[in-house]
């Protein structure tokens, strides 16, 4: 059997990645991030696709170049479809299309959401690499979803929870943006967090039933406290900004890690992922692997690189439907919001 290789593209957001992995292994993972929205405390579209069109080629270049292939040895060609920024995807999609038609590779198209589950299967090349098993749940936090997934197969994936308003990184983003703190919040929120008290403030938790996730009603409650406790004091969030921020990253674990301990609890399934930009996070890491601990859990934490947008992720993906024959046609347009079922 000749070797698959598959050329990953990203480009749902603010950063352009290509990736290239060799019969299942990672050879190369380029990311371009871009600083422009940093002025502007969120990711602008219009900048995001025009940066997306100067940074595709130099690093396709060099995510070809460092994997050591030509190419003539691609199999095909993956790249995200949606959801994301229409502007943004519409740029990967369009290069993924002249790739296709140049090189006479077939096309992968790839659920963004998907692949950050699917993370989990990036393999390194190194011994003893560890992945889970099926079924398995996983928890998918980031800027613009939270959700718990059953993940039955690389086909078969059931989303028996989301979040019904605000995603846990927006509501990170968002309360940062009321402290003062730089775009994108979350990682300055987790920094200033490890020398603060988490129990110094208390904020609101929402009440659903099952699974479903909500951050509005915690984003609104710290806007306020924030709000009445400078009316006494203009210095507060200075004076007490380590403190505001461990106790909003408590609040926002424990929300999360309440609704995915009962869905393992109910499902009976005790192998558990979690994946996305807010994975990221130091407290969200370590209570999962405390709580794992408690209560047996086969826990599945990836690599920071691997937590974020990323090609290598896309390429992946691409591989695992490549082995089952799962191309596009040439006339796939990209999705923004309208996301496929996952199942």
């Amino acid at each position: 059997m000749s070797d698959i290789c598959i050329l990953g593209i990203e480009s749902s957001c603010d950063d352009t990645s290509a990736s290239v992995i060799k019969n299942g292994v990672l050879l190369s993972n380029v990311i371009a991030s871009q600083d422009v929205h940093e002025r502007y405390g969120g990711v602008v579209p219009e900048l995001a696709s025009r940066a997306h069109q100067q940074h595709i080629i130099p690093v396709v270049y060099d995510a070809l170049n460092s994997a050591g292939v030509e190419k003539s040895d691609l199999s095909a060609v993956a790249f995200t479809r949606g959801p994301g920024l229409l502007g943004s995807l519409m740029v990967g999609v369009a290069f993924a299309k002249g790739v296709s038609q140049a090189l006479k590779i077939p096309m992968i198209e790839v659920n963004h959401l998907q692949a950050h589950v699917l993370a989990h299967f990036i393999s390194e090349g190194k011994p003893n690499e560890k992945m889970p098993s099926f079924p398995f749940l996983c928890l998918l936090v980031s800027g613009g979803n939270s959700q718990i997934i059953v993940v039955n197969s690389y086909e078969d994936m059931e989303i028996v929870g989301q979040t019904i308003d605000d995603a846990a990184g927006e509501a990170f983003d968002k309360c940062a943006k009321v402290m003062g703190l730089p775009y994108p919040g979350g990682p300055h929120v987790d920094k200033l967090a490890q020398k603060g008290d988490p129990h110094k403030f208390t904020f609101s938790k929402p009440k659903l039933d099952k699974y479903d996730y909500s951050f509005s009603g915690l984003k609104t409650s710290f806007l306020y406290l924030v709000r009445d406790e400078i009316k006494e004091n203009p210095n507060f969030i200075k004076e007490n900004i380590n403190d505001l921020c461990a106790s909003l990253q408590y609040t926002v674990v424990n929300i999360l890690m309440n609704k995915l301990t009962q869905a393992s609890k109910d499902l009976k399934i005790n192998q558990i992922a979690v994946a996305g930009g807010v994975s990221a996070n130091s407290e969200l890491r370590k209570t999962l692997i405390e709580t794992g601990k408690k209560l047996k859990w086969d826990v599945f934490i990836p690599h920071l690189s691997y937590t974020t947008d990323n090609a290598a992720m896309i390429a992946i993906t691409g591989y695992l439907k490549y082995l089952n024959n799962d191309f596009c046609s040439f006339d796939v347009v990209p999705y923004a919001r309208i996301i496929p079922e996952l199942k």
